[in-house]
């Protein structure tokens, strides 16, 4: 696909011409004859390039320039003139202008200059696209959190970071537990290693010994060489188990031994190798019920949680929607000035998510794919309004503070006039029993 320049000259026949030599020369042409509509075409359209005349009639080009510049300081803007001086090109400099070429000027010299400054373009977006990379891949982004519980959990996750310590990672499908793996392995000792990580459901009971341990040759039908297993390619680095709780039991007894003893038999060998692995284990299952119930041994589960860490689900952090579906919006590549309303963010803080920040980012995809214009509104967004909370959002506390009595005794009063007096309906109202509330009732004298 061609790069589009934005041409902005009120001079006609000048326009006309360029935009002729420009086209010729492979790029695609978007023109307007004032700044206004110019300013108008930019915000429209998503140009690579923008070049503009100083003289345009109804306002100055250097205007345009700021104008752009504000808006997005990563577009290159390239200012002509014949009226040009070295102090009018200094400012068009300061301003932020890739280039200030004076007319008349060949065609040679604008197509060079036009060429140049989207190289720099494609440059610094690789640069961009490189750091987001890098951020997905150590777990950096997208971990930001507005949520004091998160945000503990976050600084605990760093001190763990430092240490050999085994980490079990806990929490509902999608909350990111890989991404937090991924955020200790990169603040580890260890960073320098590779983490590999692997998914316990995705791997067949009957080849995850292989898997984990590797093989020796003619260890099974298939094995025709010697196979490294995953705890050997994560040497010096980090292993991560996902979703260990899905694990067999005979195969939950080899990985305690492999954990305890720090090193694995390759399947179909009769001798042991050293591995130096860090493990950081990760479930989505309460692994106190499934050891009570006897699905999982009790002495793997104290050696995985050395370190316990447990994401919240994101409707118990519902302050970090906005932040979250902004970021899920900027890293799909959202053009500029797309952006969710008021009402819209609204919405998608009083739903659930039971699939996470996981369902989030697809939420968010899905709104930018089928939007009808750049804000979008709650009908973009398709909720199972099942699972949509009518409890109000929690309030941000203001710096003076509140009374945390005044809203419980609101609360209790609201649901008093919604069951029209009727204490047991009130109780079921509030999710409490019947002696709480009037204990309640007590406590704040209402009648």
């Amino acid at each position: 696909m061609a790069d589009t320049i934005l041409l902005i000259d009120d001079d006609e026949s000048l326009r006309r011409v360029t935009e002729y030599n420009l086209s010729e020369a492979g790029f695609d042409l978007i023109t307007a004859g004032s700044g206004r509509e110019g300013l108008d075409l930019f915000s429209r359209n998503d140009p690579d390039l923008v070049i503009t005349d100083v003289k345009l009639g109804d306002m100055d080009g250097l205007e345009v320039l700021a104008a752009i510049k504000r808006e997005a300081p990563e577009i290159p803007v390239i200012v002509i003139t014949a009226f040009g001086s070295i102090e009018m090109a200094v400012k068009a400099m300061h301003e932020g202008a890739f280039n200030f070429i004076t007319k008349p000027f060949d065609r040679e010299t604008l197509r060079l200059s036009c060429t140049k400054a989207l190289e720099l373009t494609s440059l610094r977006s690789q640069k961009r696209h490189l750091a987001a990379e890098i951020d997905r891949l150590t777990g950096t982004s997208g971990m930001e959190t507005a949520n004091s519980a998160m945000a503990e959990l976050l600084e605990t996750a760093l001190k763990v970071a430092g240490s050999e310590a085994t980490v079990l990672v806990t929490g509902e499908s999608g909350t990111g537990k890989e991404v937090l793996a991924r955020l200790v392995h990169q603040h580890s000792p260890r960073r320098e290693g590779p983490m590999v990580a692997v998914n316990c459901t995705a791997i067949p009971d009957n080849l995850i010994e292989s898997e984990l341990f590797g093989h020796v040759k003619g260890a099974f039908t298939g094995a025709i060489s010697n196979r490294k297993g995953r705890f050997q390619t994560a040497a010096q680095g980090t292993l991560f188990l996902d979703e260990i709780g899905e694990l067999k039991m005979d195969m939950q007894a080899k990985l305690l031994r492999a954990i305890q003893e720090r090193e694995v038999e390759p399947v179909g060998s009769d001798r042991s190798e050293k591995v130096d692995v860090r493990i950081i284990a990760a479930t989505n299952k309460d692994l106190h019920e499934e050891v009570a119930k006897g699905r999982f041994r009790e002495d793997l589960y104290y050696r995985l949680s050395v370190i316990p860490l447990h994401i919240p689900p994101l409707r118990e952090r519902r302050e970090d929607i906005p932040a979250l579906a902004n970021h899920f919006l900027k890293k799909l590549g959202a053009p500029r000035g797309v952006r969710f309303s008021d009402k819209a963010m609204s919405l998608m803080k009083k739903y659930d998510w039971p699939g996470n920040i996981r369902e989030l980012q697809n939420s968010v995809e899905r709104c930018l794919i089928l939007r009808k214009a750049n804000i979008i509104e709650p009908a973009d967004i398709s909720l199972p309004t099942a699972k949509t909370s009518d409890a109000p959002v929690i309030p941000e506390i203001p710096p003076e503070g509140l009374s945390l009595e005044e809203i419980e005794k609101g609360l209790i009063l609201k649901a008093l006039e919604k069951s029209n007096g009727n204490r047991s309906q009130a109780a079921r109202l509030l999710k409490i029993p019947r002696h709480v509330l009037i204990y309640r009732l007590e406590k704040f004298n209402i009648e």
